[in-house]
């Protein structure tokens, strides 16, 4: 019996030694570089777009009560609709987009595909409000990660025209379809698509905004997202970007899963030597809706760090 123990202290032994061997020689990181994942998932928030005060169409955090897709389908639209008795979980000068007593008819998600049928009174918006409902519905409804593209009806109309604005609707809806948008071209050629997003604060509460634009820039879209959060966005002062402007992107890689950025050090933080939570949220929701990929990766030189936001 013990020279049963001791042989089986001895296998332990020797393989911790081996495993120690195998670190110590193949490490897993590299000790010249900073490297801070982020992904998105919250198990207890999923975030919807509400229109603020300065008629942006916003991203804020709000308590989900169901894992169940569909009913997270239906409560992500009662939570979007006016009521004014439903709307204790939103601060002040936040508004639900989709007018009161909207209700669905029927829904169905097949293969990525979610098809929604309201009654008529989704369209009881003005004319400046219509786009901005179709921007928040989708923008919202793909927040889940089931939900790849969306077909609107109303009272099993195919919604392809918006009534007032006569705005034409693509025949599925999905992030393509832009949000909060400017133009910025030059030409109706070579044009490039970009969504960015922005911080914004409002009673003490920060929260993002994304902004869509469209270029004529033939740069690839990570290389404008940096560009554009280095530098204060001209046609709007309420929108802000923590990136250092000495911030340089020196390398990148898009691979299938995820982005991996490399910067210098002008990218961290003077108080801790880190990347601030909002600098790298609005890297990492920009990635996101540009490449469809829920994971970027941060190096730096000279330091290693790992920092997971779930």
């Amino acid at each position: 019996m013990l020279k049963k123990i001791a042989y089986k202290k001895l296998f332990i032994i020797f393989v911790s030694l081996f495993i120690l061997t195998i670190l110590y020689f193949f490490p897993n990181a590299n000790e010249d570089e900073i490297k801070t994942t982020i992904t998105y998932t919250n198990p207890t928030t999923i975030p919807i777009y509400l229109i603020d005060n300065n008629n942006f169409v916003a991203r804020f955090p709000v308590i989900k009560n169901s894992d169940d897709t569909l009913d997270l389908i239906e409560e992500i639209i009662t939570k979007l609709t006016y009521n004014k008795e439903n709307t204790n979980y939103l601060p002040n000068n936040f508004q639900p987009i989709i007018p009161e007593n909207t209700k669905i008819i029927n829904k169905s998600l097949e293969d990525g595909l979610l098809k929604i049928n309201f009654t008529k009174e989704l369209l009881n918006v003005t004319r400046d409000k219509e786009e901005k409902l179709i921007e928040a519905l989708v923008y919202s409804l793909t927040e889940i990660k089931e939900v790849k593209q969306i077909m609107l009806f109303v009272e099993g109309e195919h919604l392809l025209k918006l009534p007032n604005s006569n705005i034409t609707l693509p025949n599925t809806l999905d992030r393509n379809y832009g949000i909060n948008k400017i133009y910025d071209l030059t030409s109706m050629k070579n044009i490039n698509k970009i969504t960015t997003y922005y911080i914004s604060k409002l009673d003490n509460i920060s929260y993002y905004i994304p902004i869509t634009t469209y270029t004529n820039t033939n740069k690839e879209k990570v290389e404008i997202i940096i560009e554009k959060l280095k530098a204060s966005p001209t046609y709007e002062t309420n929108l802000i970007s923590y990136l250092n402007a000495s911030a340089e992107l020196l390398k990148y890689e898009i691979l299938e899963n995820s982005v991996s950025l490399s910067f210098n050090n002008a990218i961290l933080s003077l108080d801790d030597n880190k990347i601030i939570e909002e600098v790298k949220y609005s890297i990492a929701l920009s990635i996101r809706d540009n490449y469809d990929i829920y994971e970027t990766i941060f190096f730096v030189d000279d330091v290693l760090m790992d920092a997971n936001f779930i």
